[in-house]
């Protein structure tokens, strides 16, 4: 239940669900909805043998061409057939609000699939009523592109219509125009769609790639970014000055969070990249407020493609700039995982310990002052797969490296079918382990560590709605101490090194809750605590 006048979203634990690959209840290879609603058990059947989760985001289930497997949308209000119908998804929604958990959607609203009928009618003429609806530019002179924008796919991000004479706008794949937000009438459309799935019961969406709504009106050229060298990603050789970011997106999100705020209980989390200032813009303010939480991926990248190394005194950083950032009326979101980045254990195997830094992860993550994500099989450790050329279906995989790796089928046990399907799957299994089956009665399994972890938490106020004190640390640790009014305390260390390392408590008496090490639940401490090679605990206090 969720505590008076506090939101659920502030003390749940999310799931993302890429729904192609969670469970196909038909044979064709391809999850579906029905697969889902097969799975809410052990998403959360109101025991600790589930994972407890509290809500759960699907990336797209709408009607669509598939050049990027959903993010082209064709129609936001309906169901593509791979997934299953309209019934089924209000069918899945039920099931899932019957067993306490929250239904979030994906929301794209910069972009529709080229075959959406907006922009079939855009495109018909220079005349049709929906020509404004999606930005049109004449050629330069040379008859080159109106800008020098670049696509995040790579490639111009301007694809020129013989038909009218006009280039079109599209930020990812020629497939997917850019819509037009500074028309009213576009942005009263898309507000629309929001309504349309509130009133069949969704609790929220997580807002694809919001922050390019908005681009400077005039287009100019973006300036060259000083730090590119050749090797590097294109996307990356100039600056999104005028086309990510830019100031006039703040007012619209404002705009989006009244539709929600028509609906009781709903949320809006913004998929949104930037420093930790521009991040915590997308909150917007106490009397005017924008998301209610904004993502934060400096625990996957912080800057570019980088990879974010798992040490301490970097993860320290990325939590005291969050803390220093996010306005008091709301909170961070962190995720380790997700669609669009390589897995967790490949990211920080570089040196063959990537499953050891896999069971400190959730320490860390559902021990935060945050909402956490978790992206499915993250919790069994699932790595990337390697994708032979001829199964790949990733679009990006073209021009940048692609997504195929870290969306491939959920493993539920060792069978051929991986227990996903009976079918040929749409992407290549990995290995037979890790699955589901092979940790569900182990304690030591890392897959029970996360159950433990997420229920725990429910239990301990301190971590659901605690504040944050940092406890400093050195090059290897890094601690936290989390309060509540009225609860015990809990400390929460995290050793990044490869060597032992000892973390100061803030206090003398205290157990054990939580650790990698499952055989210390329990021990007492107090002062200090030694942590085992890349391990971590929750230490609560006790009087």
């Amino acid at each position: 239940m969720d505590a008076p006048g506090r939101e659920w979203w502030r003390d749940a634990v999310c799931y993302q669900i890429y729904p192609r690959s969670f469970q196909d209840s038909n044979g064709d290879g391809i999850g579906d909805l029905e697969g889902i609603i097969q799975r809410l058990d052990y998403l959360n059947d109101g025991t600790p043998h589930s994972l407890g989760i509290d809500a759960v985001w699907l990336s797209p289930t709408y009607p669509s061409p598939m050049a990027d497997f959903g993010y082209d949308v064709a129609d936001y209000c309906d169901v593509h057939p791979d997934f299953g119908t309209l019934e089924t998804m209000d069918r899945l929604i039920a099931e899932c609000h019957r067993r306490g958990i929250r239904v979030l959607l994906d929301w794209v609203p910069n972009h529709t699939s080229d075959q959406h009928p907006w922009f079939i009618e855009s495109r018909s003429s220079r005349e049709s009523p929906k020509r404004d609806w999606y930005i049109w530019r004449d050629p330069r002179p040379d008859g080159s592109p109106p800008n020098n924008w670049r696509s995040v796919f790579g490639g111009p991000a301007w694809t020129f219509d013989e038909r009218t004479g006009q280039y079109y706008l599209h930020s990812f794949l020629k497939e997917q125009p850019d819509l037009n937000w500074r028309n009213p009438e576009v942005e009263a459309a898309m507000l629309q769609t929001l309504r349309f799935w509130f009133e069949r019961g969704v609790d929220g969406f997580r807002i694809d790639v919001i922050g390019r709504i908005l681009k400077h009106p005039d287009l100019p050229d973006n300036p060259p970014n000083p730090e590119w060298r050749p090797g590097d990603r294109e996307r990356f050789s100039q600056l999104w000055i005028y086309n990510h970011n830019y100031p006039d997106v703040f007012e619209a999100v404002k705009r989006i969070r009244k539709v929600f705020d028509e609906y009781p209980g709903r949320v809006a989390v913004g998929e949104v990249f930037g420093t930790p200032e521009e991040i915590a813009r997308y909150y917007g303010d106490a009397d005017s407020p924008g998301l209610h939480l904004a993502f934060n991926f400096h625990f996957i990248h912080e800057r570019g493609h980088v990879i974010t190394p798992w040490e301490a005194p970097v993860l320290r950083r990325i939590i005291a700039n969050a803390e220093a950032t996010v306005p008091p009326f709301s909170q961070p979101c962190f995720a380790l995982n997700n669609h669009d980045r390589s897995r967790f254990v490949t990211r920080q195997n570089h040196d063959g310990h990537g499953l050891e830094r896999a069971r400190a992860a959730p320490l860390l993550l559902l021990g935060l002052r945050n909402t956490p994500f978790l992206y499915y099989g993250e919790e069994i450790g699932m790595a990337d797969v390697d994708i032979p050329p001829e199964r790949q279906q990733d679009p990006a995989r073209f021009r940048s490296v692609g997504r195929d790796p870290e969306r491939t089928p959920m493993q539920w046990d060792a069978s051929p079918g991986r227990g996903f399907t009976t079918g040929e799957p749409w992407l290549p299994f990995g290995p037979p382990s890790p699955n589901v089956a092979e940790q569900d009665g182990d304690p030591d399994s890392l897959l029970s560590l996360y159950r433990r972890a997420i229920w725990l938490r429910k239990e301990l106020p301190a971590l659901r709605a605690g504040s944050l004190t940092d406890l400093g640390g050195d090059d290897s640790v890094v601690s936290w101490w989390r309060q509540a009014p009225g609860a015990p305390g809990v400390a929460v260390a995290i050793n990044t090194a490869t060597v032992p390392a000892r973390a100061q408590l803030p206090f003398l008496r205290g157990r054990i809750v939580l650790c990698t090490a499952r055989a210390r639940e329990g021990e007492r401490a107090g002062g200090e605590i030694e942590l085992p090679p890349l391990g971590a605990a929750w230490i609560a206090e006790e009087a």
